[in-house]
């Protein structure tokens, strides 16, 4: 019966869509880099994806036919600003996305588990403002003024910026990757997404240091594990 939990567990933590647990790893090779290929993008209004690009790449030398696992860590930054401007009781809404993509490719092949976001922040802000009261005339010379017609308002206006960074890390994974020398590129794209009213929105991402971790192991199938 503990067998059988443990074997559940094992098969709920797996990534690849085969299902995988991990075995010995035979071999192993790192990379670690600044990266300065996605320096942060600000976003037009609208959304904006940014084309693939190669951030961090390794070879390494696979002496039998065995699975490769590949562990990327990133240190990954979003930057939001969203504006609203409002007056006389009228709702005004802005919104600023951004957000962050990696792949693995092994000589030009897709690894498990595909496309990771690494990280993503959507901010919206709302505000329904009175405005501010500028000056007001009795343009009637009735003695009355009346506030919409014979006064004048401005926007008040709101303003939420967030800029952060922190480490994320994944492993991805490829069964069956042959024998000799196999090239490993890890890649990412930026998108934003901004909308806006009478206000304003922006957004961007960057990513900084990284590093690729690369193991050569065996790995066992997940219906294997079931029979245990």
């Amino acid at each position: 019966m503990n067998a059988r939990l443990i074997s559940r567990s094992l098969i709920a933590l797996t990534v690849l869509a085969s299902s995988v647990a991990m075995a010995e790893s035979a071999k192993n090779s790192m990379a670690v880099g600044e990266i300065n290929v996605l320096p942060r993008i600000d976003g037009a209004s609208g959304a904006s994806e940014g084309e693939w690009a190669t951030i961090l790449s390794s070879t390494l030398r696979m002496s039998q036919q065995k699975d490769l696992v590949a562990t990327v860590s990133l240190q990954t930054g979003l930057f939001t600003d969203t504006l609203v401007r409002s007056k006389t009781g009228t709702s005004d809404t802005s919104t600023a996305e951004a957000g962050i993509e990696v792949r693995v490719l092994v000589d030009g092949v897709e690894a498990a588990p595909g496309v990771v976001v690494f990280d993503r922040r959507t901010q919206t802000l709302m505000a329904k403002f009175g405005g501010v009261l500028n000056e007001c005339r009795d343009l009637n010379d009735d003695g009355t003024i009346t506030g919409n017609t014979e006064c004048s308002w401005s926007d008040e206006e709101l303003q939420l910026v967030l800029d952060t960074m922190g480490a994320r890390a994944f492993t991805f994974a490829l069964n069956d990757v042959g024998v000799g020398d196999h090239v490993i590129e890890v890649q990412a794209r930026i998108s934003t997404y901004r909308s806006s009213q009478t206000g304003a929105s922006n957004a961007g991402a960057s990513i900084g240091k990284g590093s690729l971790t690369l193991e050569e192991v065996r790995l066992v199938r997940t219906n294997q594990l079931i029979g245990m």
